[in-house]
């Protein structure tokens, strides 16, 4: 028997390997093999080999000279069942109910192993032999469970690990590096694969990816409608990736390695990161609307927006610092998100007032480079290309 307590949602045991095979026996041996090299690591504790001891039964295995007598298996496992659960005799209607009459062996001839052994089975000649003597009776065990994928059956190697001394990642790789070719080498038609937290990170990760796809080209078109521009939305973009290289930063700083929900952190990182771009480009454009150079702009832009922009960014990441410094149980499971979180907001901050404007110059300039070659003339308020030598 284990116990299982999280303090947060689980996203399935830290080492998990599926197993498949087509038979049983090569299969327990194989997860006894992987479930014995994982106790060898380090910070690798509860490993489960996946097989689960049920309860005690007896196994008949017909024997040749009851089957020269004309029994079969089937016959066999009826009598044995009827004399000990019970035949059904008859059955009766009363009212609305149906009642079953069933017919067994007294109490006393069916409560130990010696009234199974000495029981008398009938032959289809008509005679009668003693169970002892018509199949070997075994000792054995029945399993809980019976898992089959595809119709091979599947067993699933777990173990919990310590974080302090390793990682479910460096576990998986050593395992895929040692030990699993060569229990795959010793046990032909034998297949893995790696199951629990890193499966459920996968599809998380693969979820997530196409939500984010989703959620950037909204906020594009939010932003494009606004600008009225298809170009300063890319701008304002370009901070989320700085963002992310931030929380990644912000892990390594505190000694947390990127998590399950260190992902969610991010996806909603990217949603918070624009909001510093965004008011800084919002800025640029009134005092270009007001007549003012392409640098002038910029320059009184930032000055305007340096203020709420550091300060937006200071609140985030110390309203998020109770809990990265939590040291609870039952915060631990949140740390993560909040480290992608706020040292991701501090991070871009820099990046917004520092490489946002010289993007948006880049870009401005790229543009008026294009309508120049094109024959067109710049913008009210844009500068002019320089004369080319020789003109008038």
């Amino acid at each position: 028997m284990s116990f299982d307590f999280n303090t947060g949602p689980s996203a399935g045991a830290k080492v998990s390997v599926q197993l498949e095979h087509t038979q049983t026996p090569p299969l327990e041996a194989a997860a006894a093999r992987v479930a014995a090299s994982l106790a060898t690591y380090n910070g690798v504790f509860d490993v489960d080999d996946g097989f689960k001891v049920g309860k005690p039964q007896l196994d008949l295995v017909l024997k040749p000279a009851a089957k020269g007598l004309g029994l079969t298996e089937r016959a066999l496992a009826a009598q044995v069942r009827g004399a000990f659960f019970g035949a059904e005799a008859s059955r009766q209607q009363r009212g609305r109910d149906e009642l079953r009459v069933y017919v067994r062996l007294p109490r006393e001839e069916r409560d130990s192993v010696h009234a199974i052994e000495n029981l008398l089975i009938r032959t289809p000649g008509g005679g009668e032999i003693p169970l002892h003597q018509a199949a070997y009776v075994r000792p054995g065990r029945s399993f809980t469970e019976i898992l089959r994928v595809d119709g091979r059956r599947t067993v699933t190697v777990t173990a919990d690990i310590d974080p302090t001394a390793t990682t479910g990642n460096d576990i998986r790789a050593a395992l895929a590096r040692t030990i699993l070719p060569e229990v795959v080498a010793d046990t032909p038609g034998l297949t893995f694969n790696f199951s629990g937290e890193q499966e459920a990170q996968a599809e998380a990760v693969a979820s997530l990816t196409g939500s984010l796809i989703v959620a950037m080209l909204a906020m594009y078109a939010l932003m494009a409608v606004a600008f009225r521009s298809y170009l300063q939305p890319l701008v304002v973009l370009s901070a989320v990736p700085f963002g992310m290289f931030g929380a990644v930063v912000g892990h390594l700083i505190m000694g947390y390695d990127l998590s399950f929900l260190s992902i969610f952190g991010l996806v909603a990182l990217s949603g918070v990161v624009v909001n510093d771009s965004l008011v800084l480009i919002d800025a640029v454009n009134q005092l270009r609307s007001e007549g003012r150079s392409l640098v002038d702009s910029v320059v009184g832009g930032v000055t305007r927006r340096v203020r709420p922009v550091i300060l937006t960014s200071l609140t985030t990441f110390f309203g998020l610092m109770p809990i990265i410094l939590e040291r609870s149980n039952q915060a631990q499971w949140l740390v993560p998100m909040a480290l992608s979180l706020g040292f991701g907001v501090l991070f871009v901050t820099g990046i917004a007032l520092v490489l946002v404007p010289c993007t948006y110059m880049m870009v401005d300039d790229l543009k008026n480079g294009l309508r120049w070659l094109v024959g067109m003339s710049p913008e009210p308020g844009e500068a002019q290309p320089a004369p080319q030598p020789g003109g008038r």
